[in-house]
C-alpha cells in the first residue's frame, strides 16, 4: 500500500505556518479592533496578548506534533488523550464545516479584491432554482464565485502532484507575500505622519472587558492556521527537530510582523480613520502613496489570500485522510496516489465540497455557527499535552513544551473565557454549531461497529 512521503522540509513547513496565517485577517480585522476597543494603544495590547496566546498553543503543539508526527494534527492528539469519539468529532468537523468553510472564505475574499480590478466579477453569471438566495429567492450564482472555484480547483490538482509541488508553491509565495507586506509596512514607516488625529479614540468604542475580548476574538481569527502544519506532520522531514522549529518560528514571525504591520497603520492614519476604513491598508496606502497605492495592497491581498488558499488545501486534506485510514471515514479519502505519494482523493474531494460552499454563498453562516465547538476542540487539543504526561508518562518525547504546564494551561484558560463569551453574545448560533457536529455522531457508530465487526472476523 502506497504510504505519504516526507517530502517537506523545515522551510516548507514554516511557510505553511506564515503562509496560512496571514491572509485576508491583517487588512480587515483592525476596523473591528478599534471599533472594540476604543483607542491604538488597547489595540496594540490585543496584538500583543493574542499573539502570545497563539505562540503557547505553538509551544504546545511543538511537544504534541514531535511527539505524534503523523498526518491529521489535532486528530491524532484528541484521540490519543480521550479516545477516537473526539479525534472523529474534530475531522467531522474540519471537513465539512471549518476547512472547508475557510476555503471558501479564502477563495471569495481573492474574488473580492480582483474585481476592484475587474468589476464584471461581480456580475450574475445565472440562477439556480433553489429558495437559497436573499429572502429565500432564487439563488443567485456570480461570475466571481466561479472565478473562485477555479482557484480551489486548480490549487487542489497543484497539490495533488506532491508535497514537495505544494510545499515549493507556498515557500515562494510566501516570500512573495512576506516581501510586499515589508513594502506596505515601510510606506506607512517612513511615509510620514498622517493628517487625521492619532491621540484622539475611537468614539463610541464598546471599551473595558467586553471589548478587549470582542477585539481579541478578531485577533485571534487573523492569528488562526498557526496549528495547520502539524496536519502535514508525516510528511516533515526529520519531524522531531523541524515540526517545533516551524511551529515556534512561523508564530513569532507571524506576530511581529503583525505589530510592524499596525504601527504603520496608525501612524498614517487616526483611531477614527480606521475605524470607518472596511480595507484599512489600502486607507493608509491612499494617503501616502495615492490611488495607485491603494490598488498595490489588493494585489498584496490577493497574493496572501492565494499563499493561505494553497497551505490550506495543502494541510486540510490530511485530515479526513487520517480518519478514513483509521477506518472513521469514508474509505476512498485513505487512499495514497502511489505516484505523487498524496492523499489525491481527499485533497480534490475537499477542495469539491469547499467549491459547493462558495456556490451556496452560505459559507459565512456554517463559519459562525461552528465557532463555539471549535473553541471546544481547540481547548481539549491544547489541554491533551496534559493529559498525555500523565496518561503516557515514558512516552518519548524529542521536545518538551517550555513553561510546562503554565502555558498550556494559559491558553486553555483563555479559550474557555472565549467559549463563554461566545456562548453568551451568540448563544443561538452556538447551541446551532453543536447540533450541526452532533450530525457526525450517526456517522461515528456506524464507522465504530464496522471496526468491532473487523476485530471478531465478521
Amino acid at each position: 500500500m502506497s504510504q505519504l512521503r516526507r517530502d517537506l522540509g523545515v522551510w516548507g513547513a514554516a511557510s505553511i505556518v506564515v503562509g496560512t496565517v496571514i491572509g485576508s485577517g491583517i487588512f480587515l480585522v483592525p476596523k473591528q479592533m478599534i471599533q472594540a476597543t476604543g483607542d491604538p494603544a488597547t489595540v496594540f495590547a490585543v496584538w500583543i496578548f493574542g499573539g502570545l496566546l497563539t505562540l503557547a498553543g505553538a509551544l504546545t503543539y511543538a511537544e504534541l506534533a514531535a511527539m505524534m508526527p503523523e498526518a491529521g494534527g489535532e486528530y491524532n492528539y484528541l484521540n490519543a488523550a480521550y479516545g477516537p469519539f473526539w479525534g472523529f468529532i474534530y475531522g467531522w468537523t474540519q471537513m465539512w464545516v471549518a476547512k472547508s468553510g475557510s476555503i471558501a472564505t479564502l477563495a471569495t475574499g481573492f474574488f473580492y479584491y480582483l474585481a476592484n480590478f475587474r468589476p464584471e466579477l461581480e456580475g450574475r453569471a445565472f440562477l439556480i432554482p433553489v429558495p437559497l438566495g436573499d429572502g429565500g429567492g432564487p439563488l443567485e450564482v456570480r461570475i466571481g464565485q466561479l472565478l473562485a472555484i477555479a482557484v480551489i480547483m486548480g490549487l487542489g490538482i497543484l497539490n495533488w502532484f506532491g508535497v514537495k509541488v505544494g510545499g515549493r508553491v507556498q515557500v515562494g509565495v510566501t516570500i512573495l507575500k512576506v516581501a510586499l507586506i515589508a513594502g506596505i509596512i515601510a510606506v506607512g514607516v517612513l511615509g510620514g505622519q498622517g493628517s487625521g488625529e492619532p491621540g484622539l479614540p475611537y468614539a463610541g468604542a464598546a471599551g473595558g472587558v467586553a471589548g478587549f475580548f470582542a477585539a481579541l476574538v478578531a485577533a485571534l481569527w487573523a492569528y488562526d492556521g498557526w496549528n495547520n502544519v502539524s496536519m502535514v506532520s508525516s510528511e516533515v522531514k526529520q519531524p522531531q527537530r523541524n515540526l517545533p522549529r516551524a511551529l515556534i518560528y512561523g508564530t513569532a514571525g507571524v506576530v511581529v510582523i503583525y505589530l510592524l504591520t499596525n504601527y504603520s497603520y496608525f501612524r498614517v492614519l487616526s483611531a477614527s480613520e480606521v475605524g470607518q476604513s472596511d480595507r484599512v491598508a489600502a486607507a493608509m496606502m491612499r494617503q501616502v502613496l495615492g490611488g495607485w497605492g491603494a490598488d498595490a495592497v489588493s494585489v498584496v491581498a490577493m497574493i496572501s489570500i492565494f499563499a493561505a488558499l494553497n497551505g490550506s488545501i495543502l494541510s486540510g486534506s490530511r485530515v479526513p485522510y487520517a480518519l478514513a485510514r483509521d477506518g472513521y471515514f469514508f474509505a476512498p479519502f485513505a487512499r495514497v496516489n502511489a505516484q505523487h505519494a498524496t492523499p489525491g482523493f481527499s485533497i480534490l474531494a475537499l477542495s469539491a465540497w469547499a467549491s459547493v460552499l462558495v456556490l451556496s454563498g452560505r459559507y459565512d453562516q456554517l463559519l459562525t455557527l461552528v465557532i463555539f465547538p471549535s473553541w471546544i476542540l481547540y481547548g481539549m487539543a491544547t489541554a491533551s499535552v496534559i493529559v498525555l504526561r500523565r496518561k503516557f508518562p515514558h512516552a518519548e518525547r524529542p521536545y518538551r513544551t517550555i513553561g510546562y504546564p503554565v502555558i498550556p494551561a494559559l491558553f486553555v484558560l483563555v479559550a474557555v473565557l472565549l467559549i463563554y463569551f461566545t456562548l453568551r453574545n451568540s448563544p443561538r448560533e452556538s447551541l446551532l454549531g453543536l447540533v450541526l457536529i452532533a450530525a457526525g455522531i450517526p456517522f461515528y457508530r456506524y464507522w465504530r461497529g464496522r471496526q468491532g465487526e473487523r476485530r471478531i472476523g465478521l
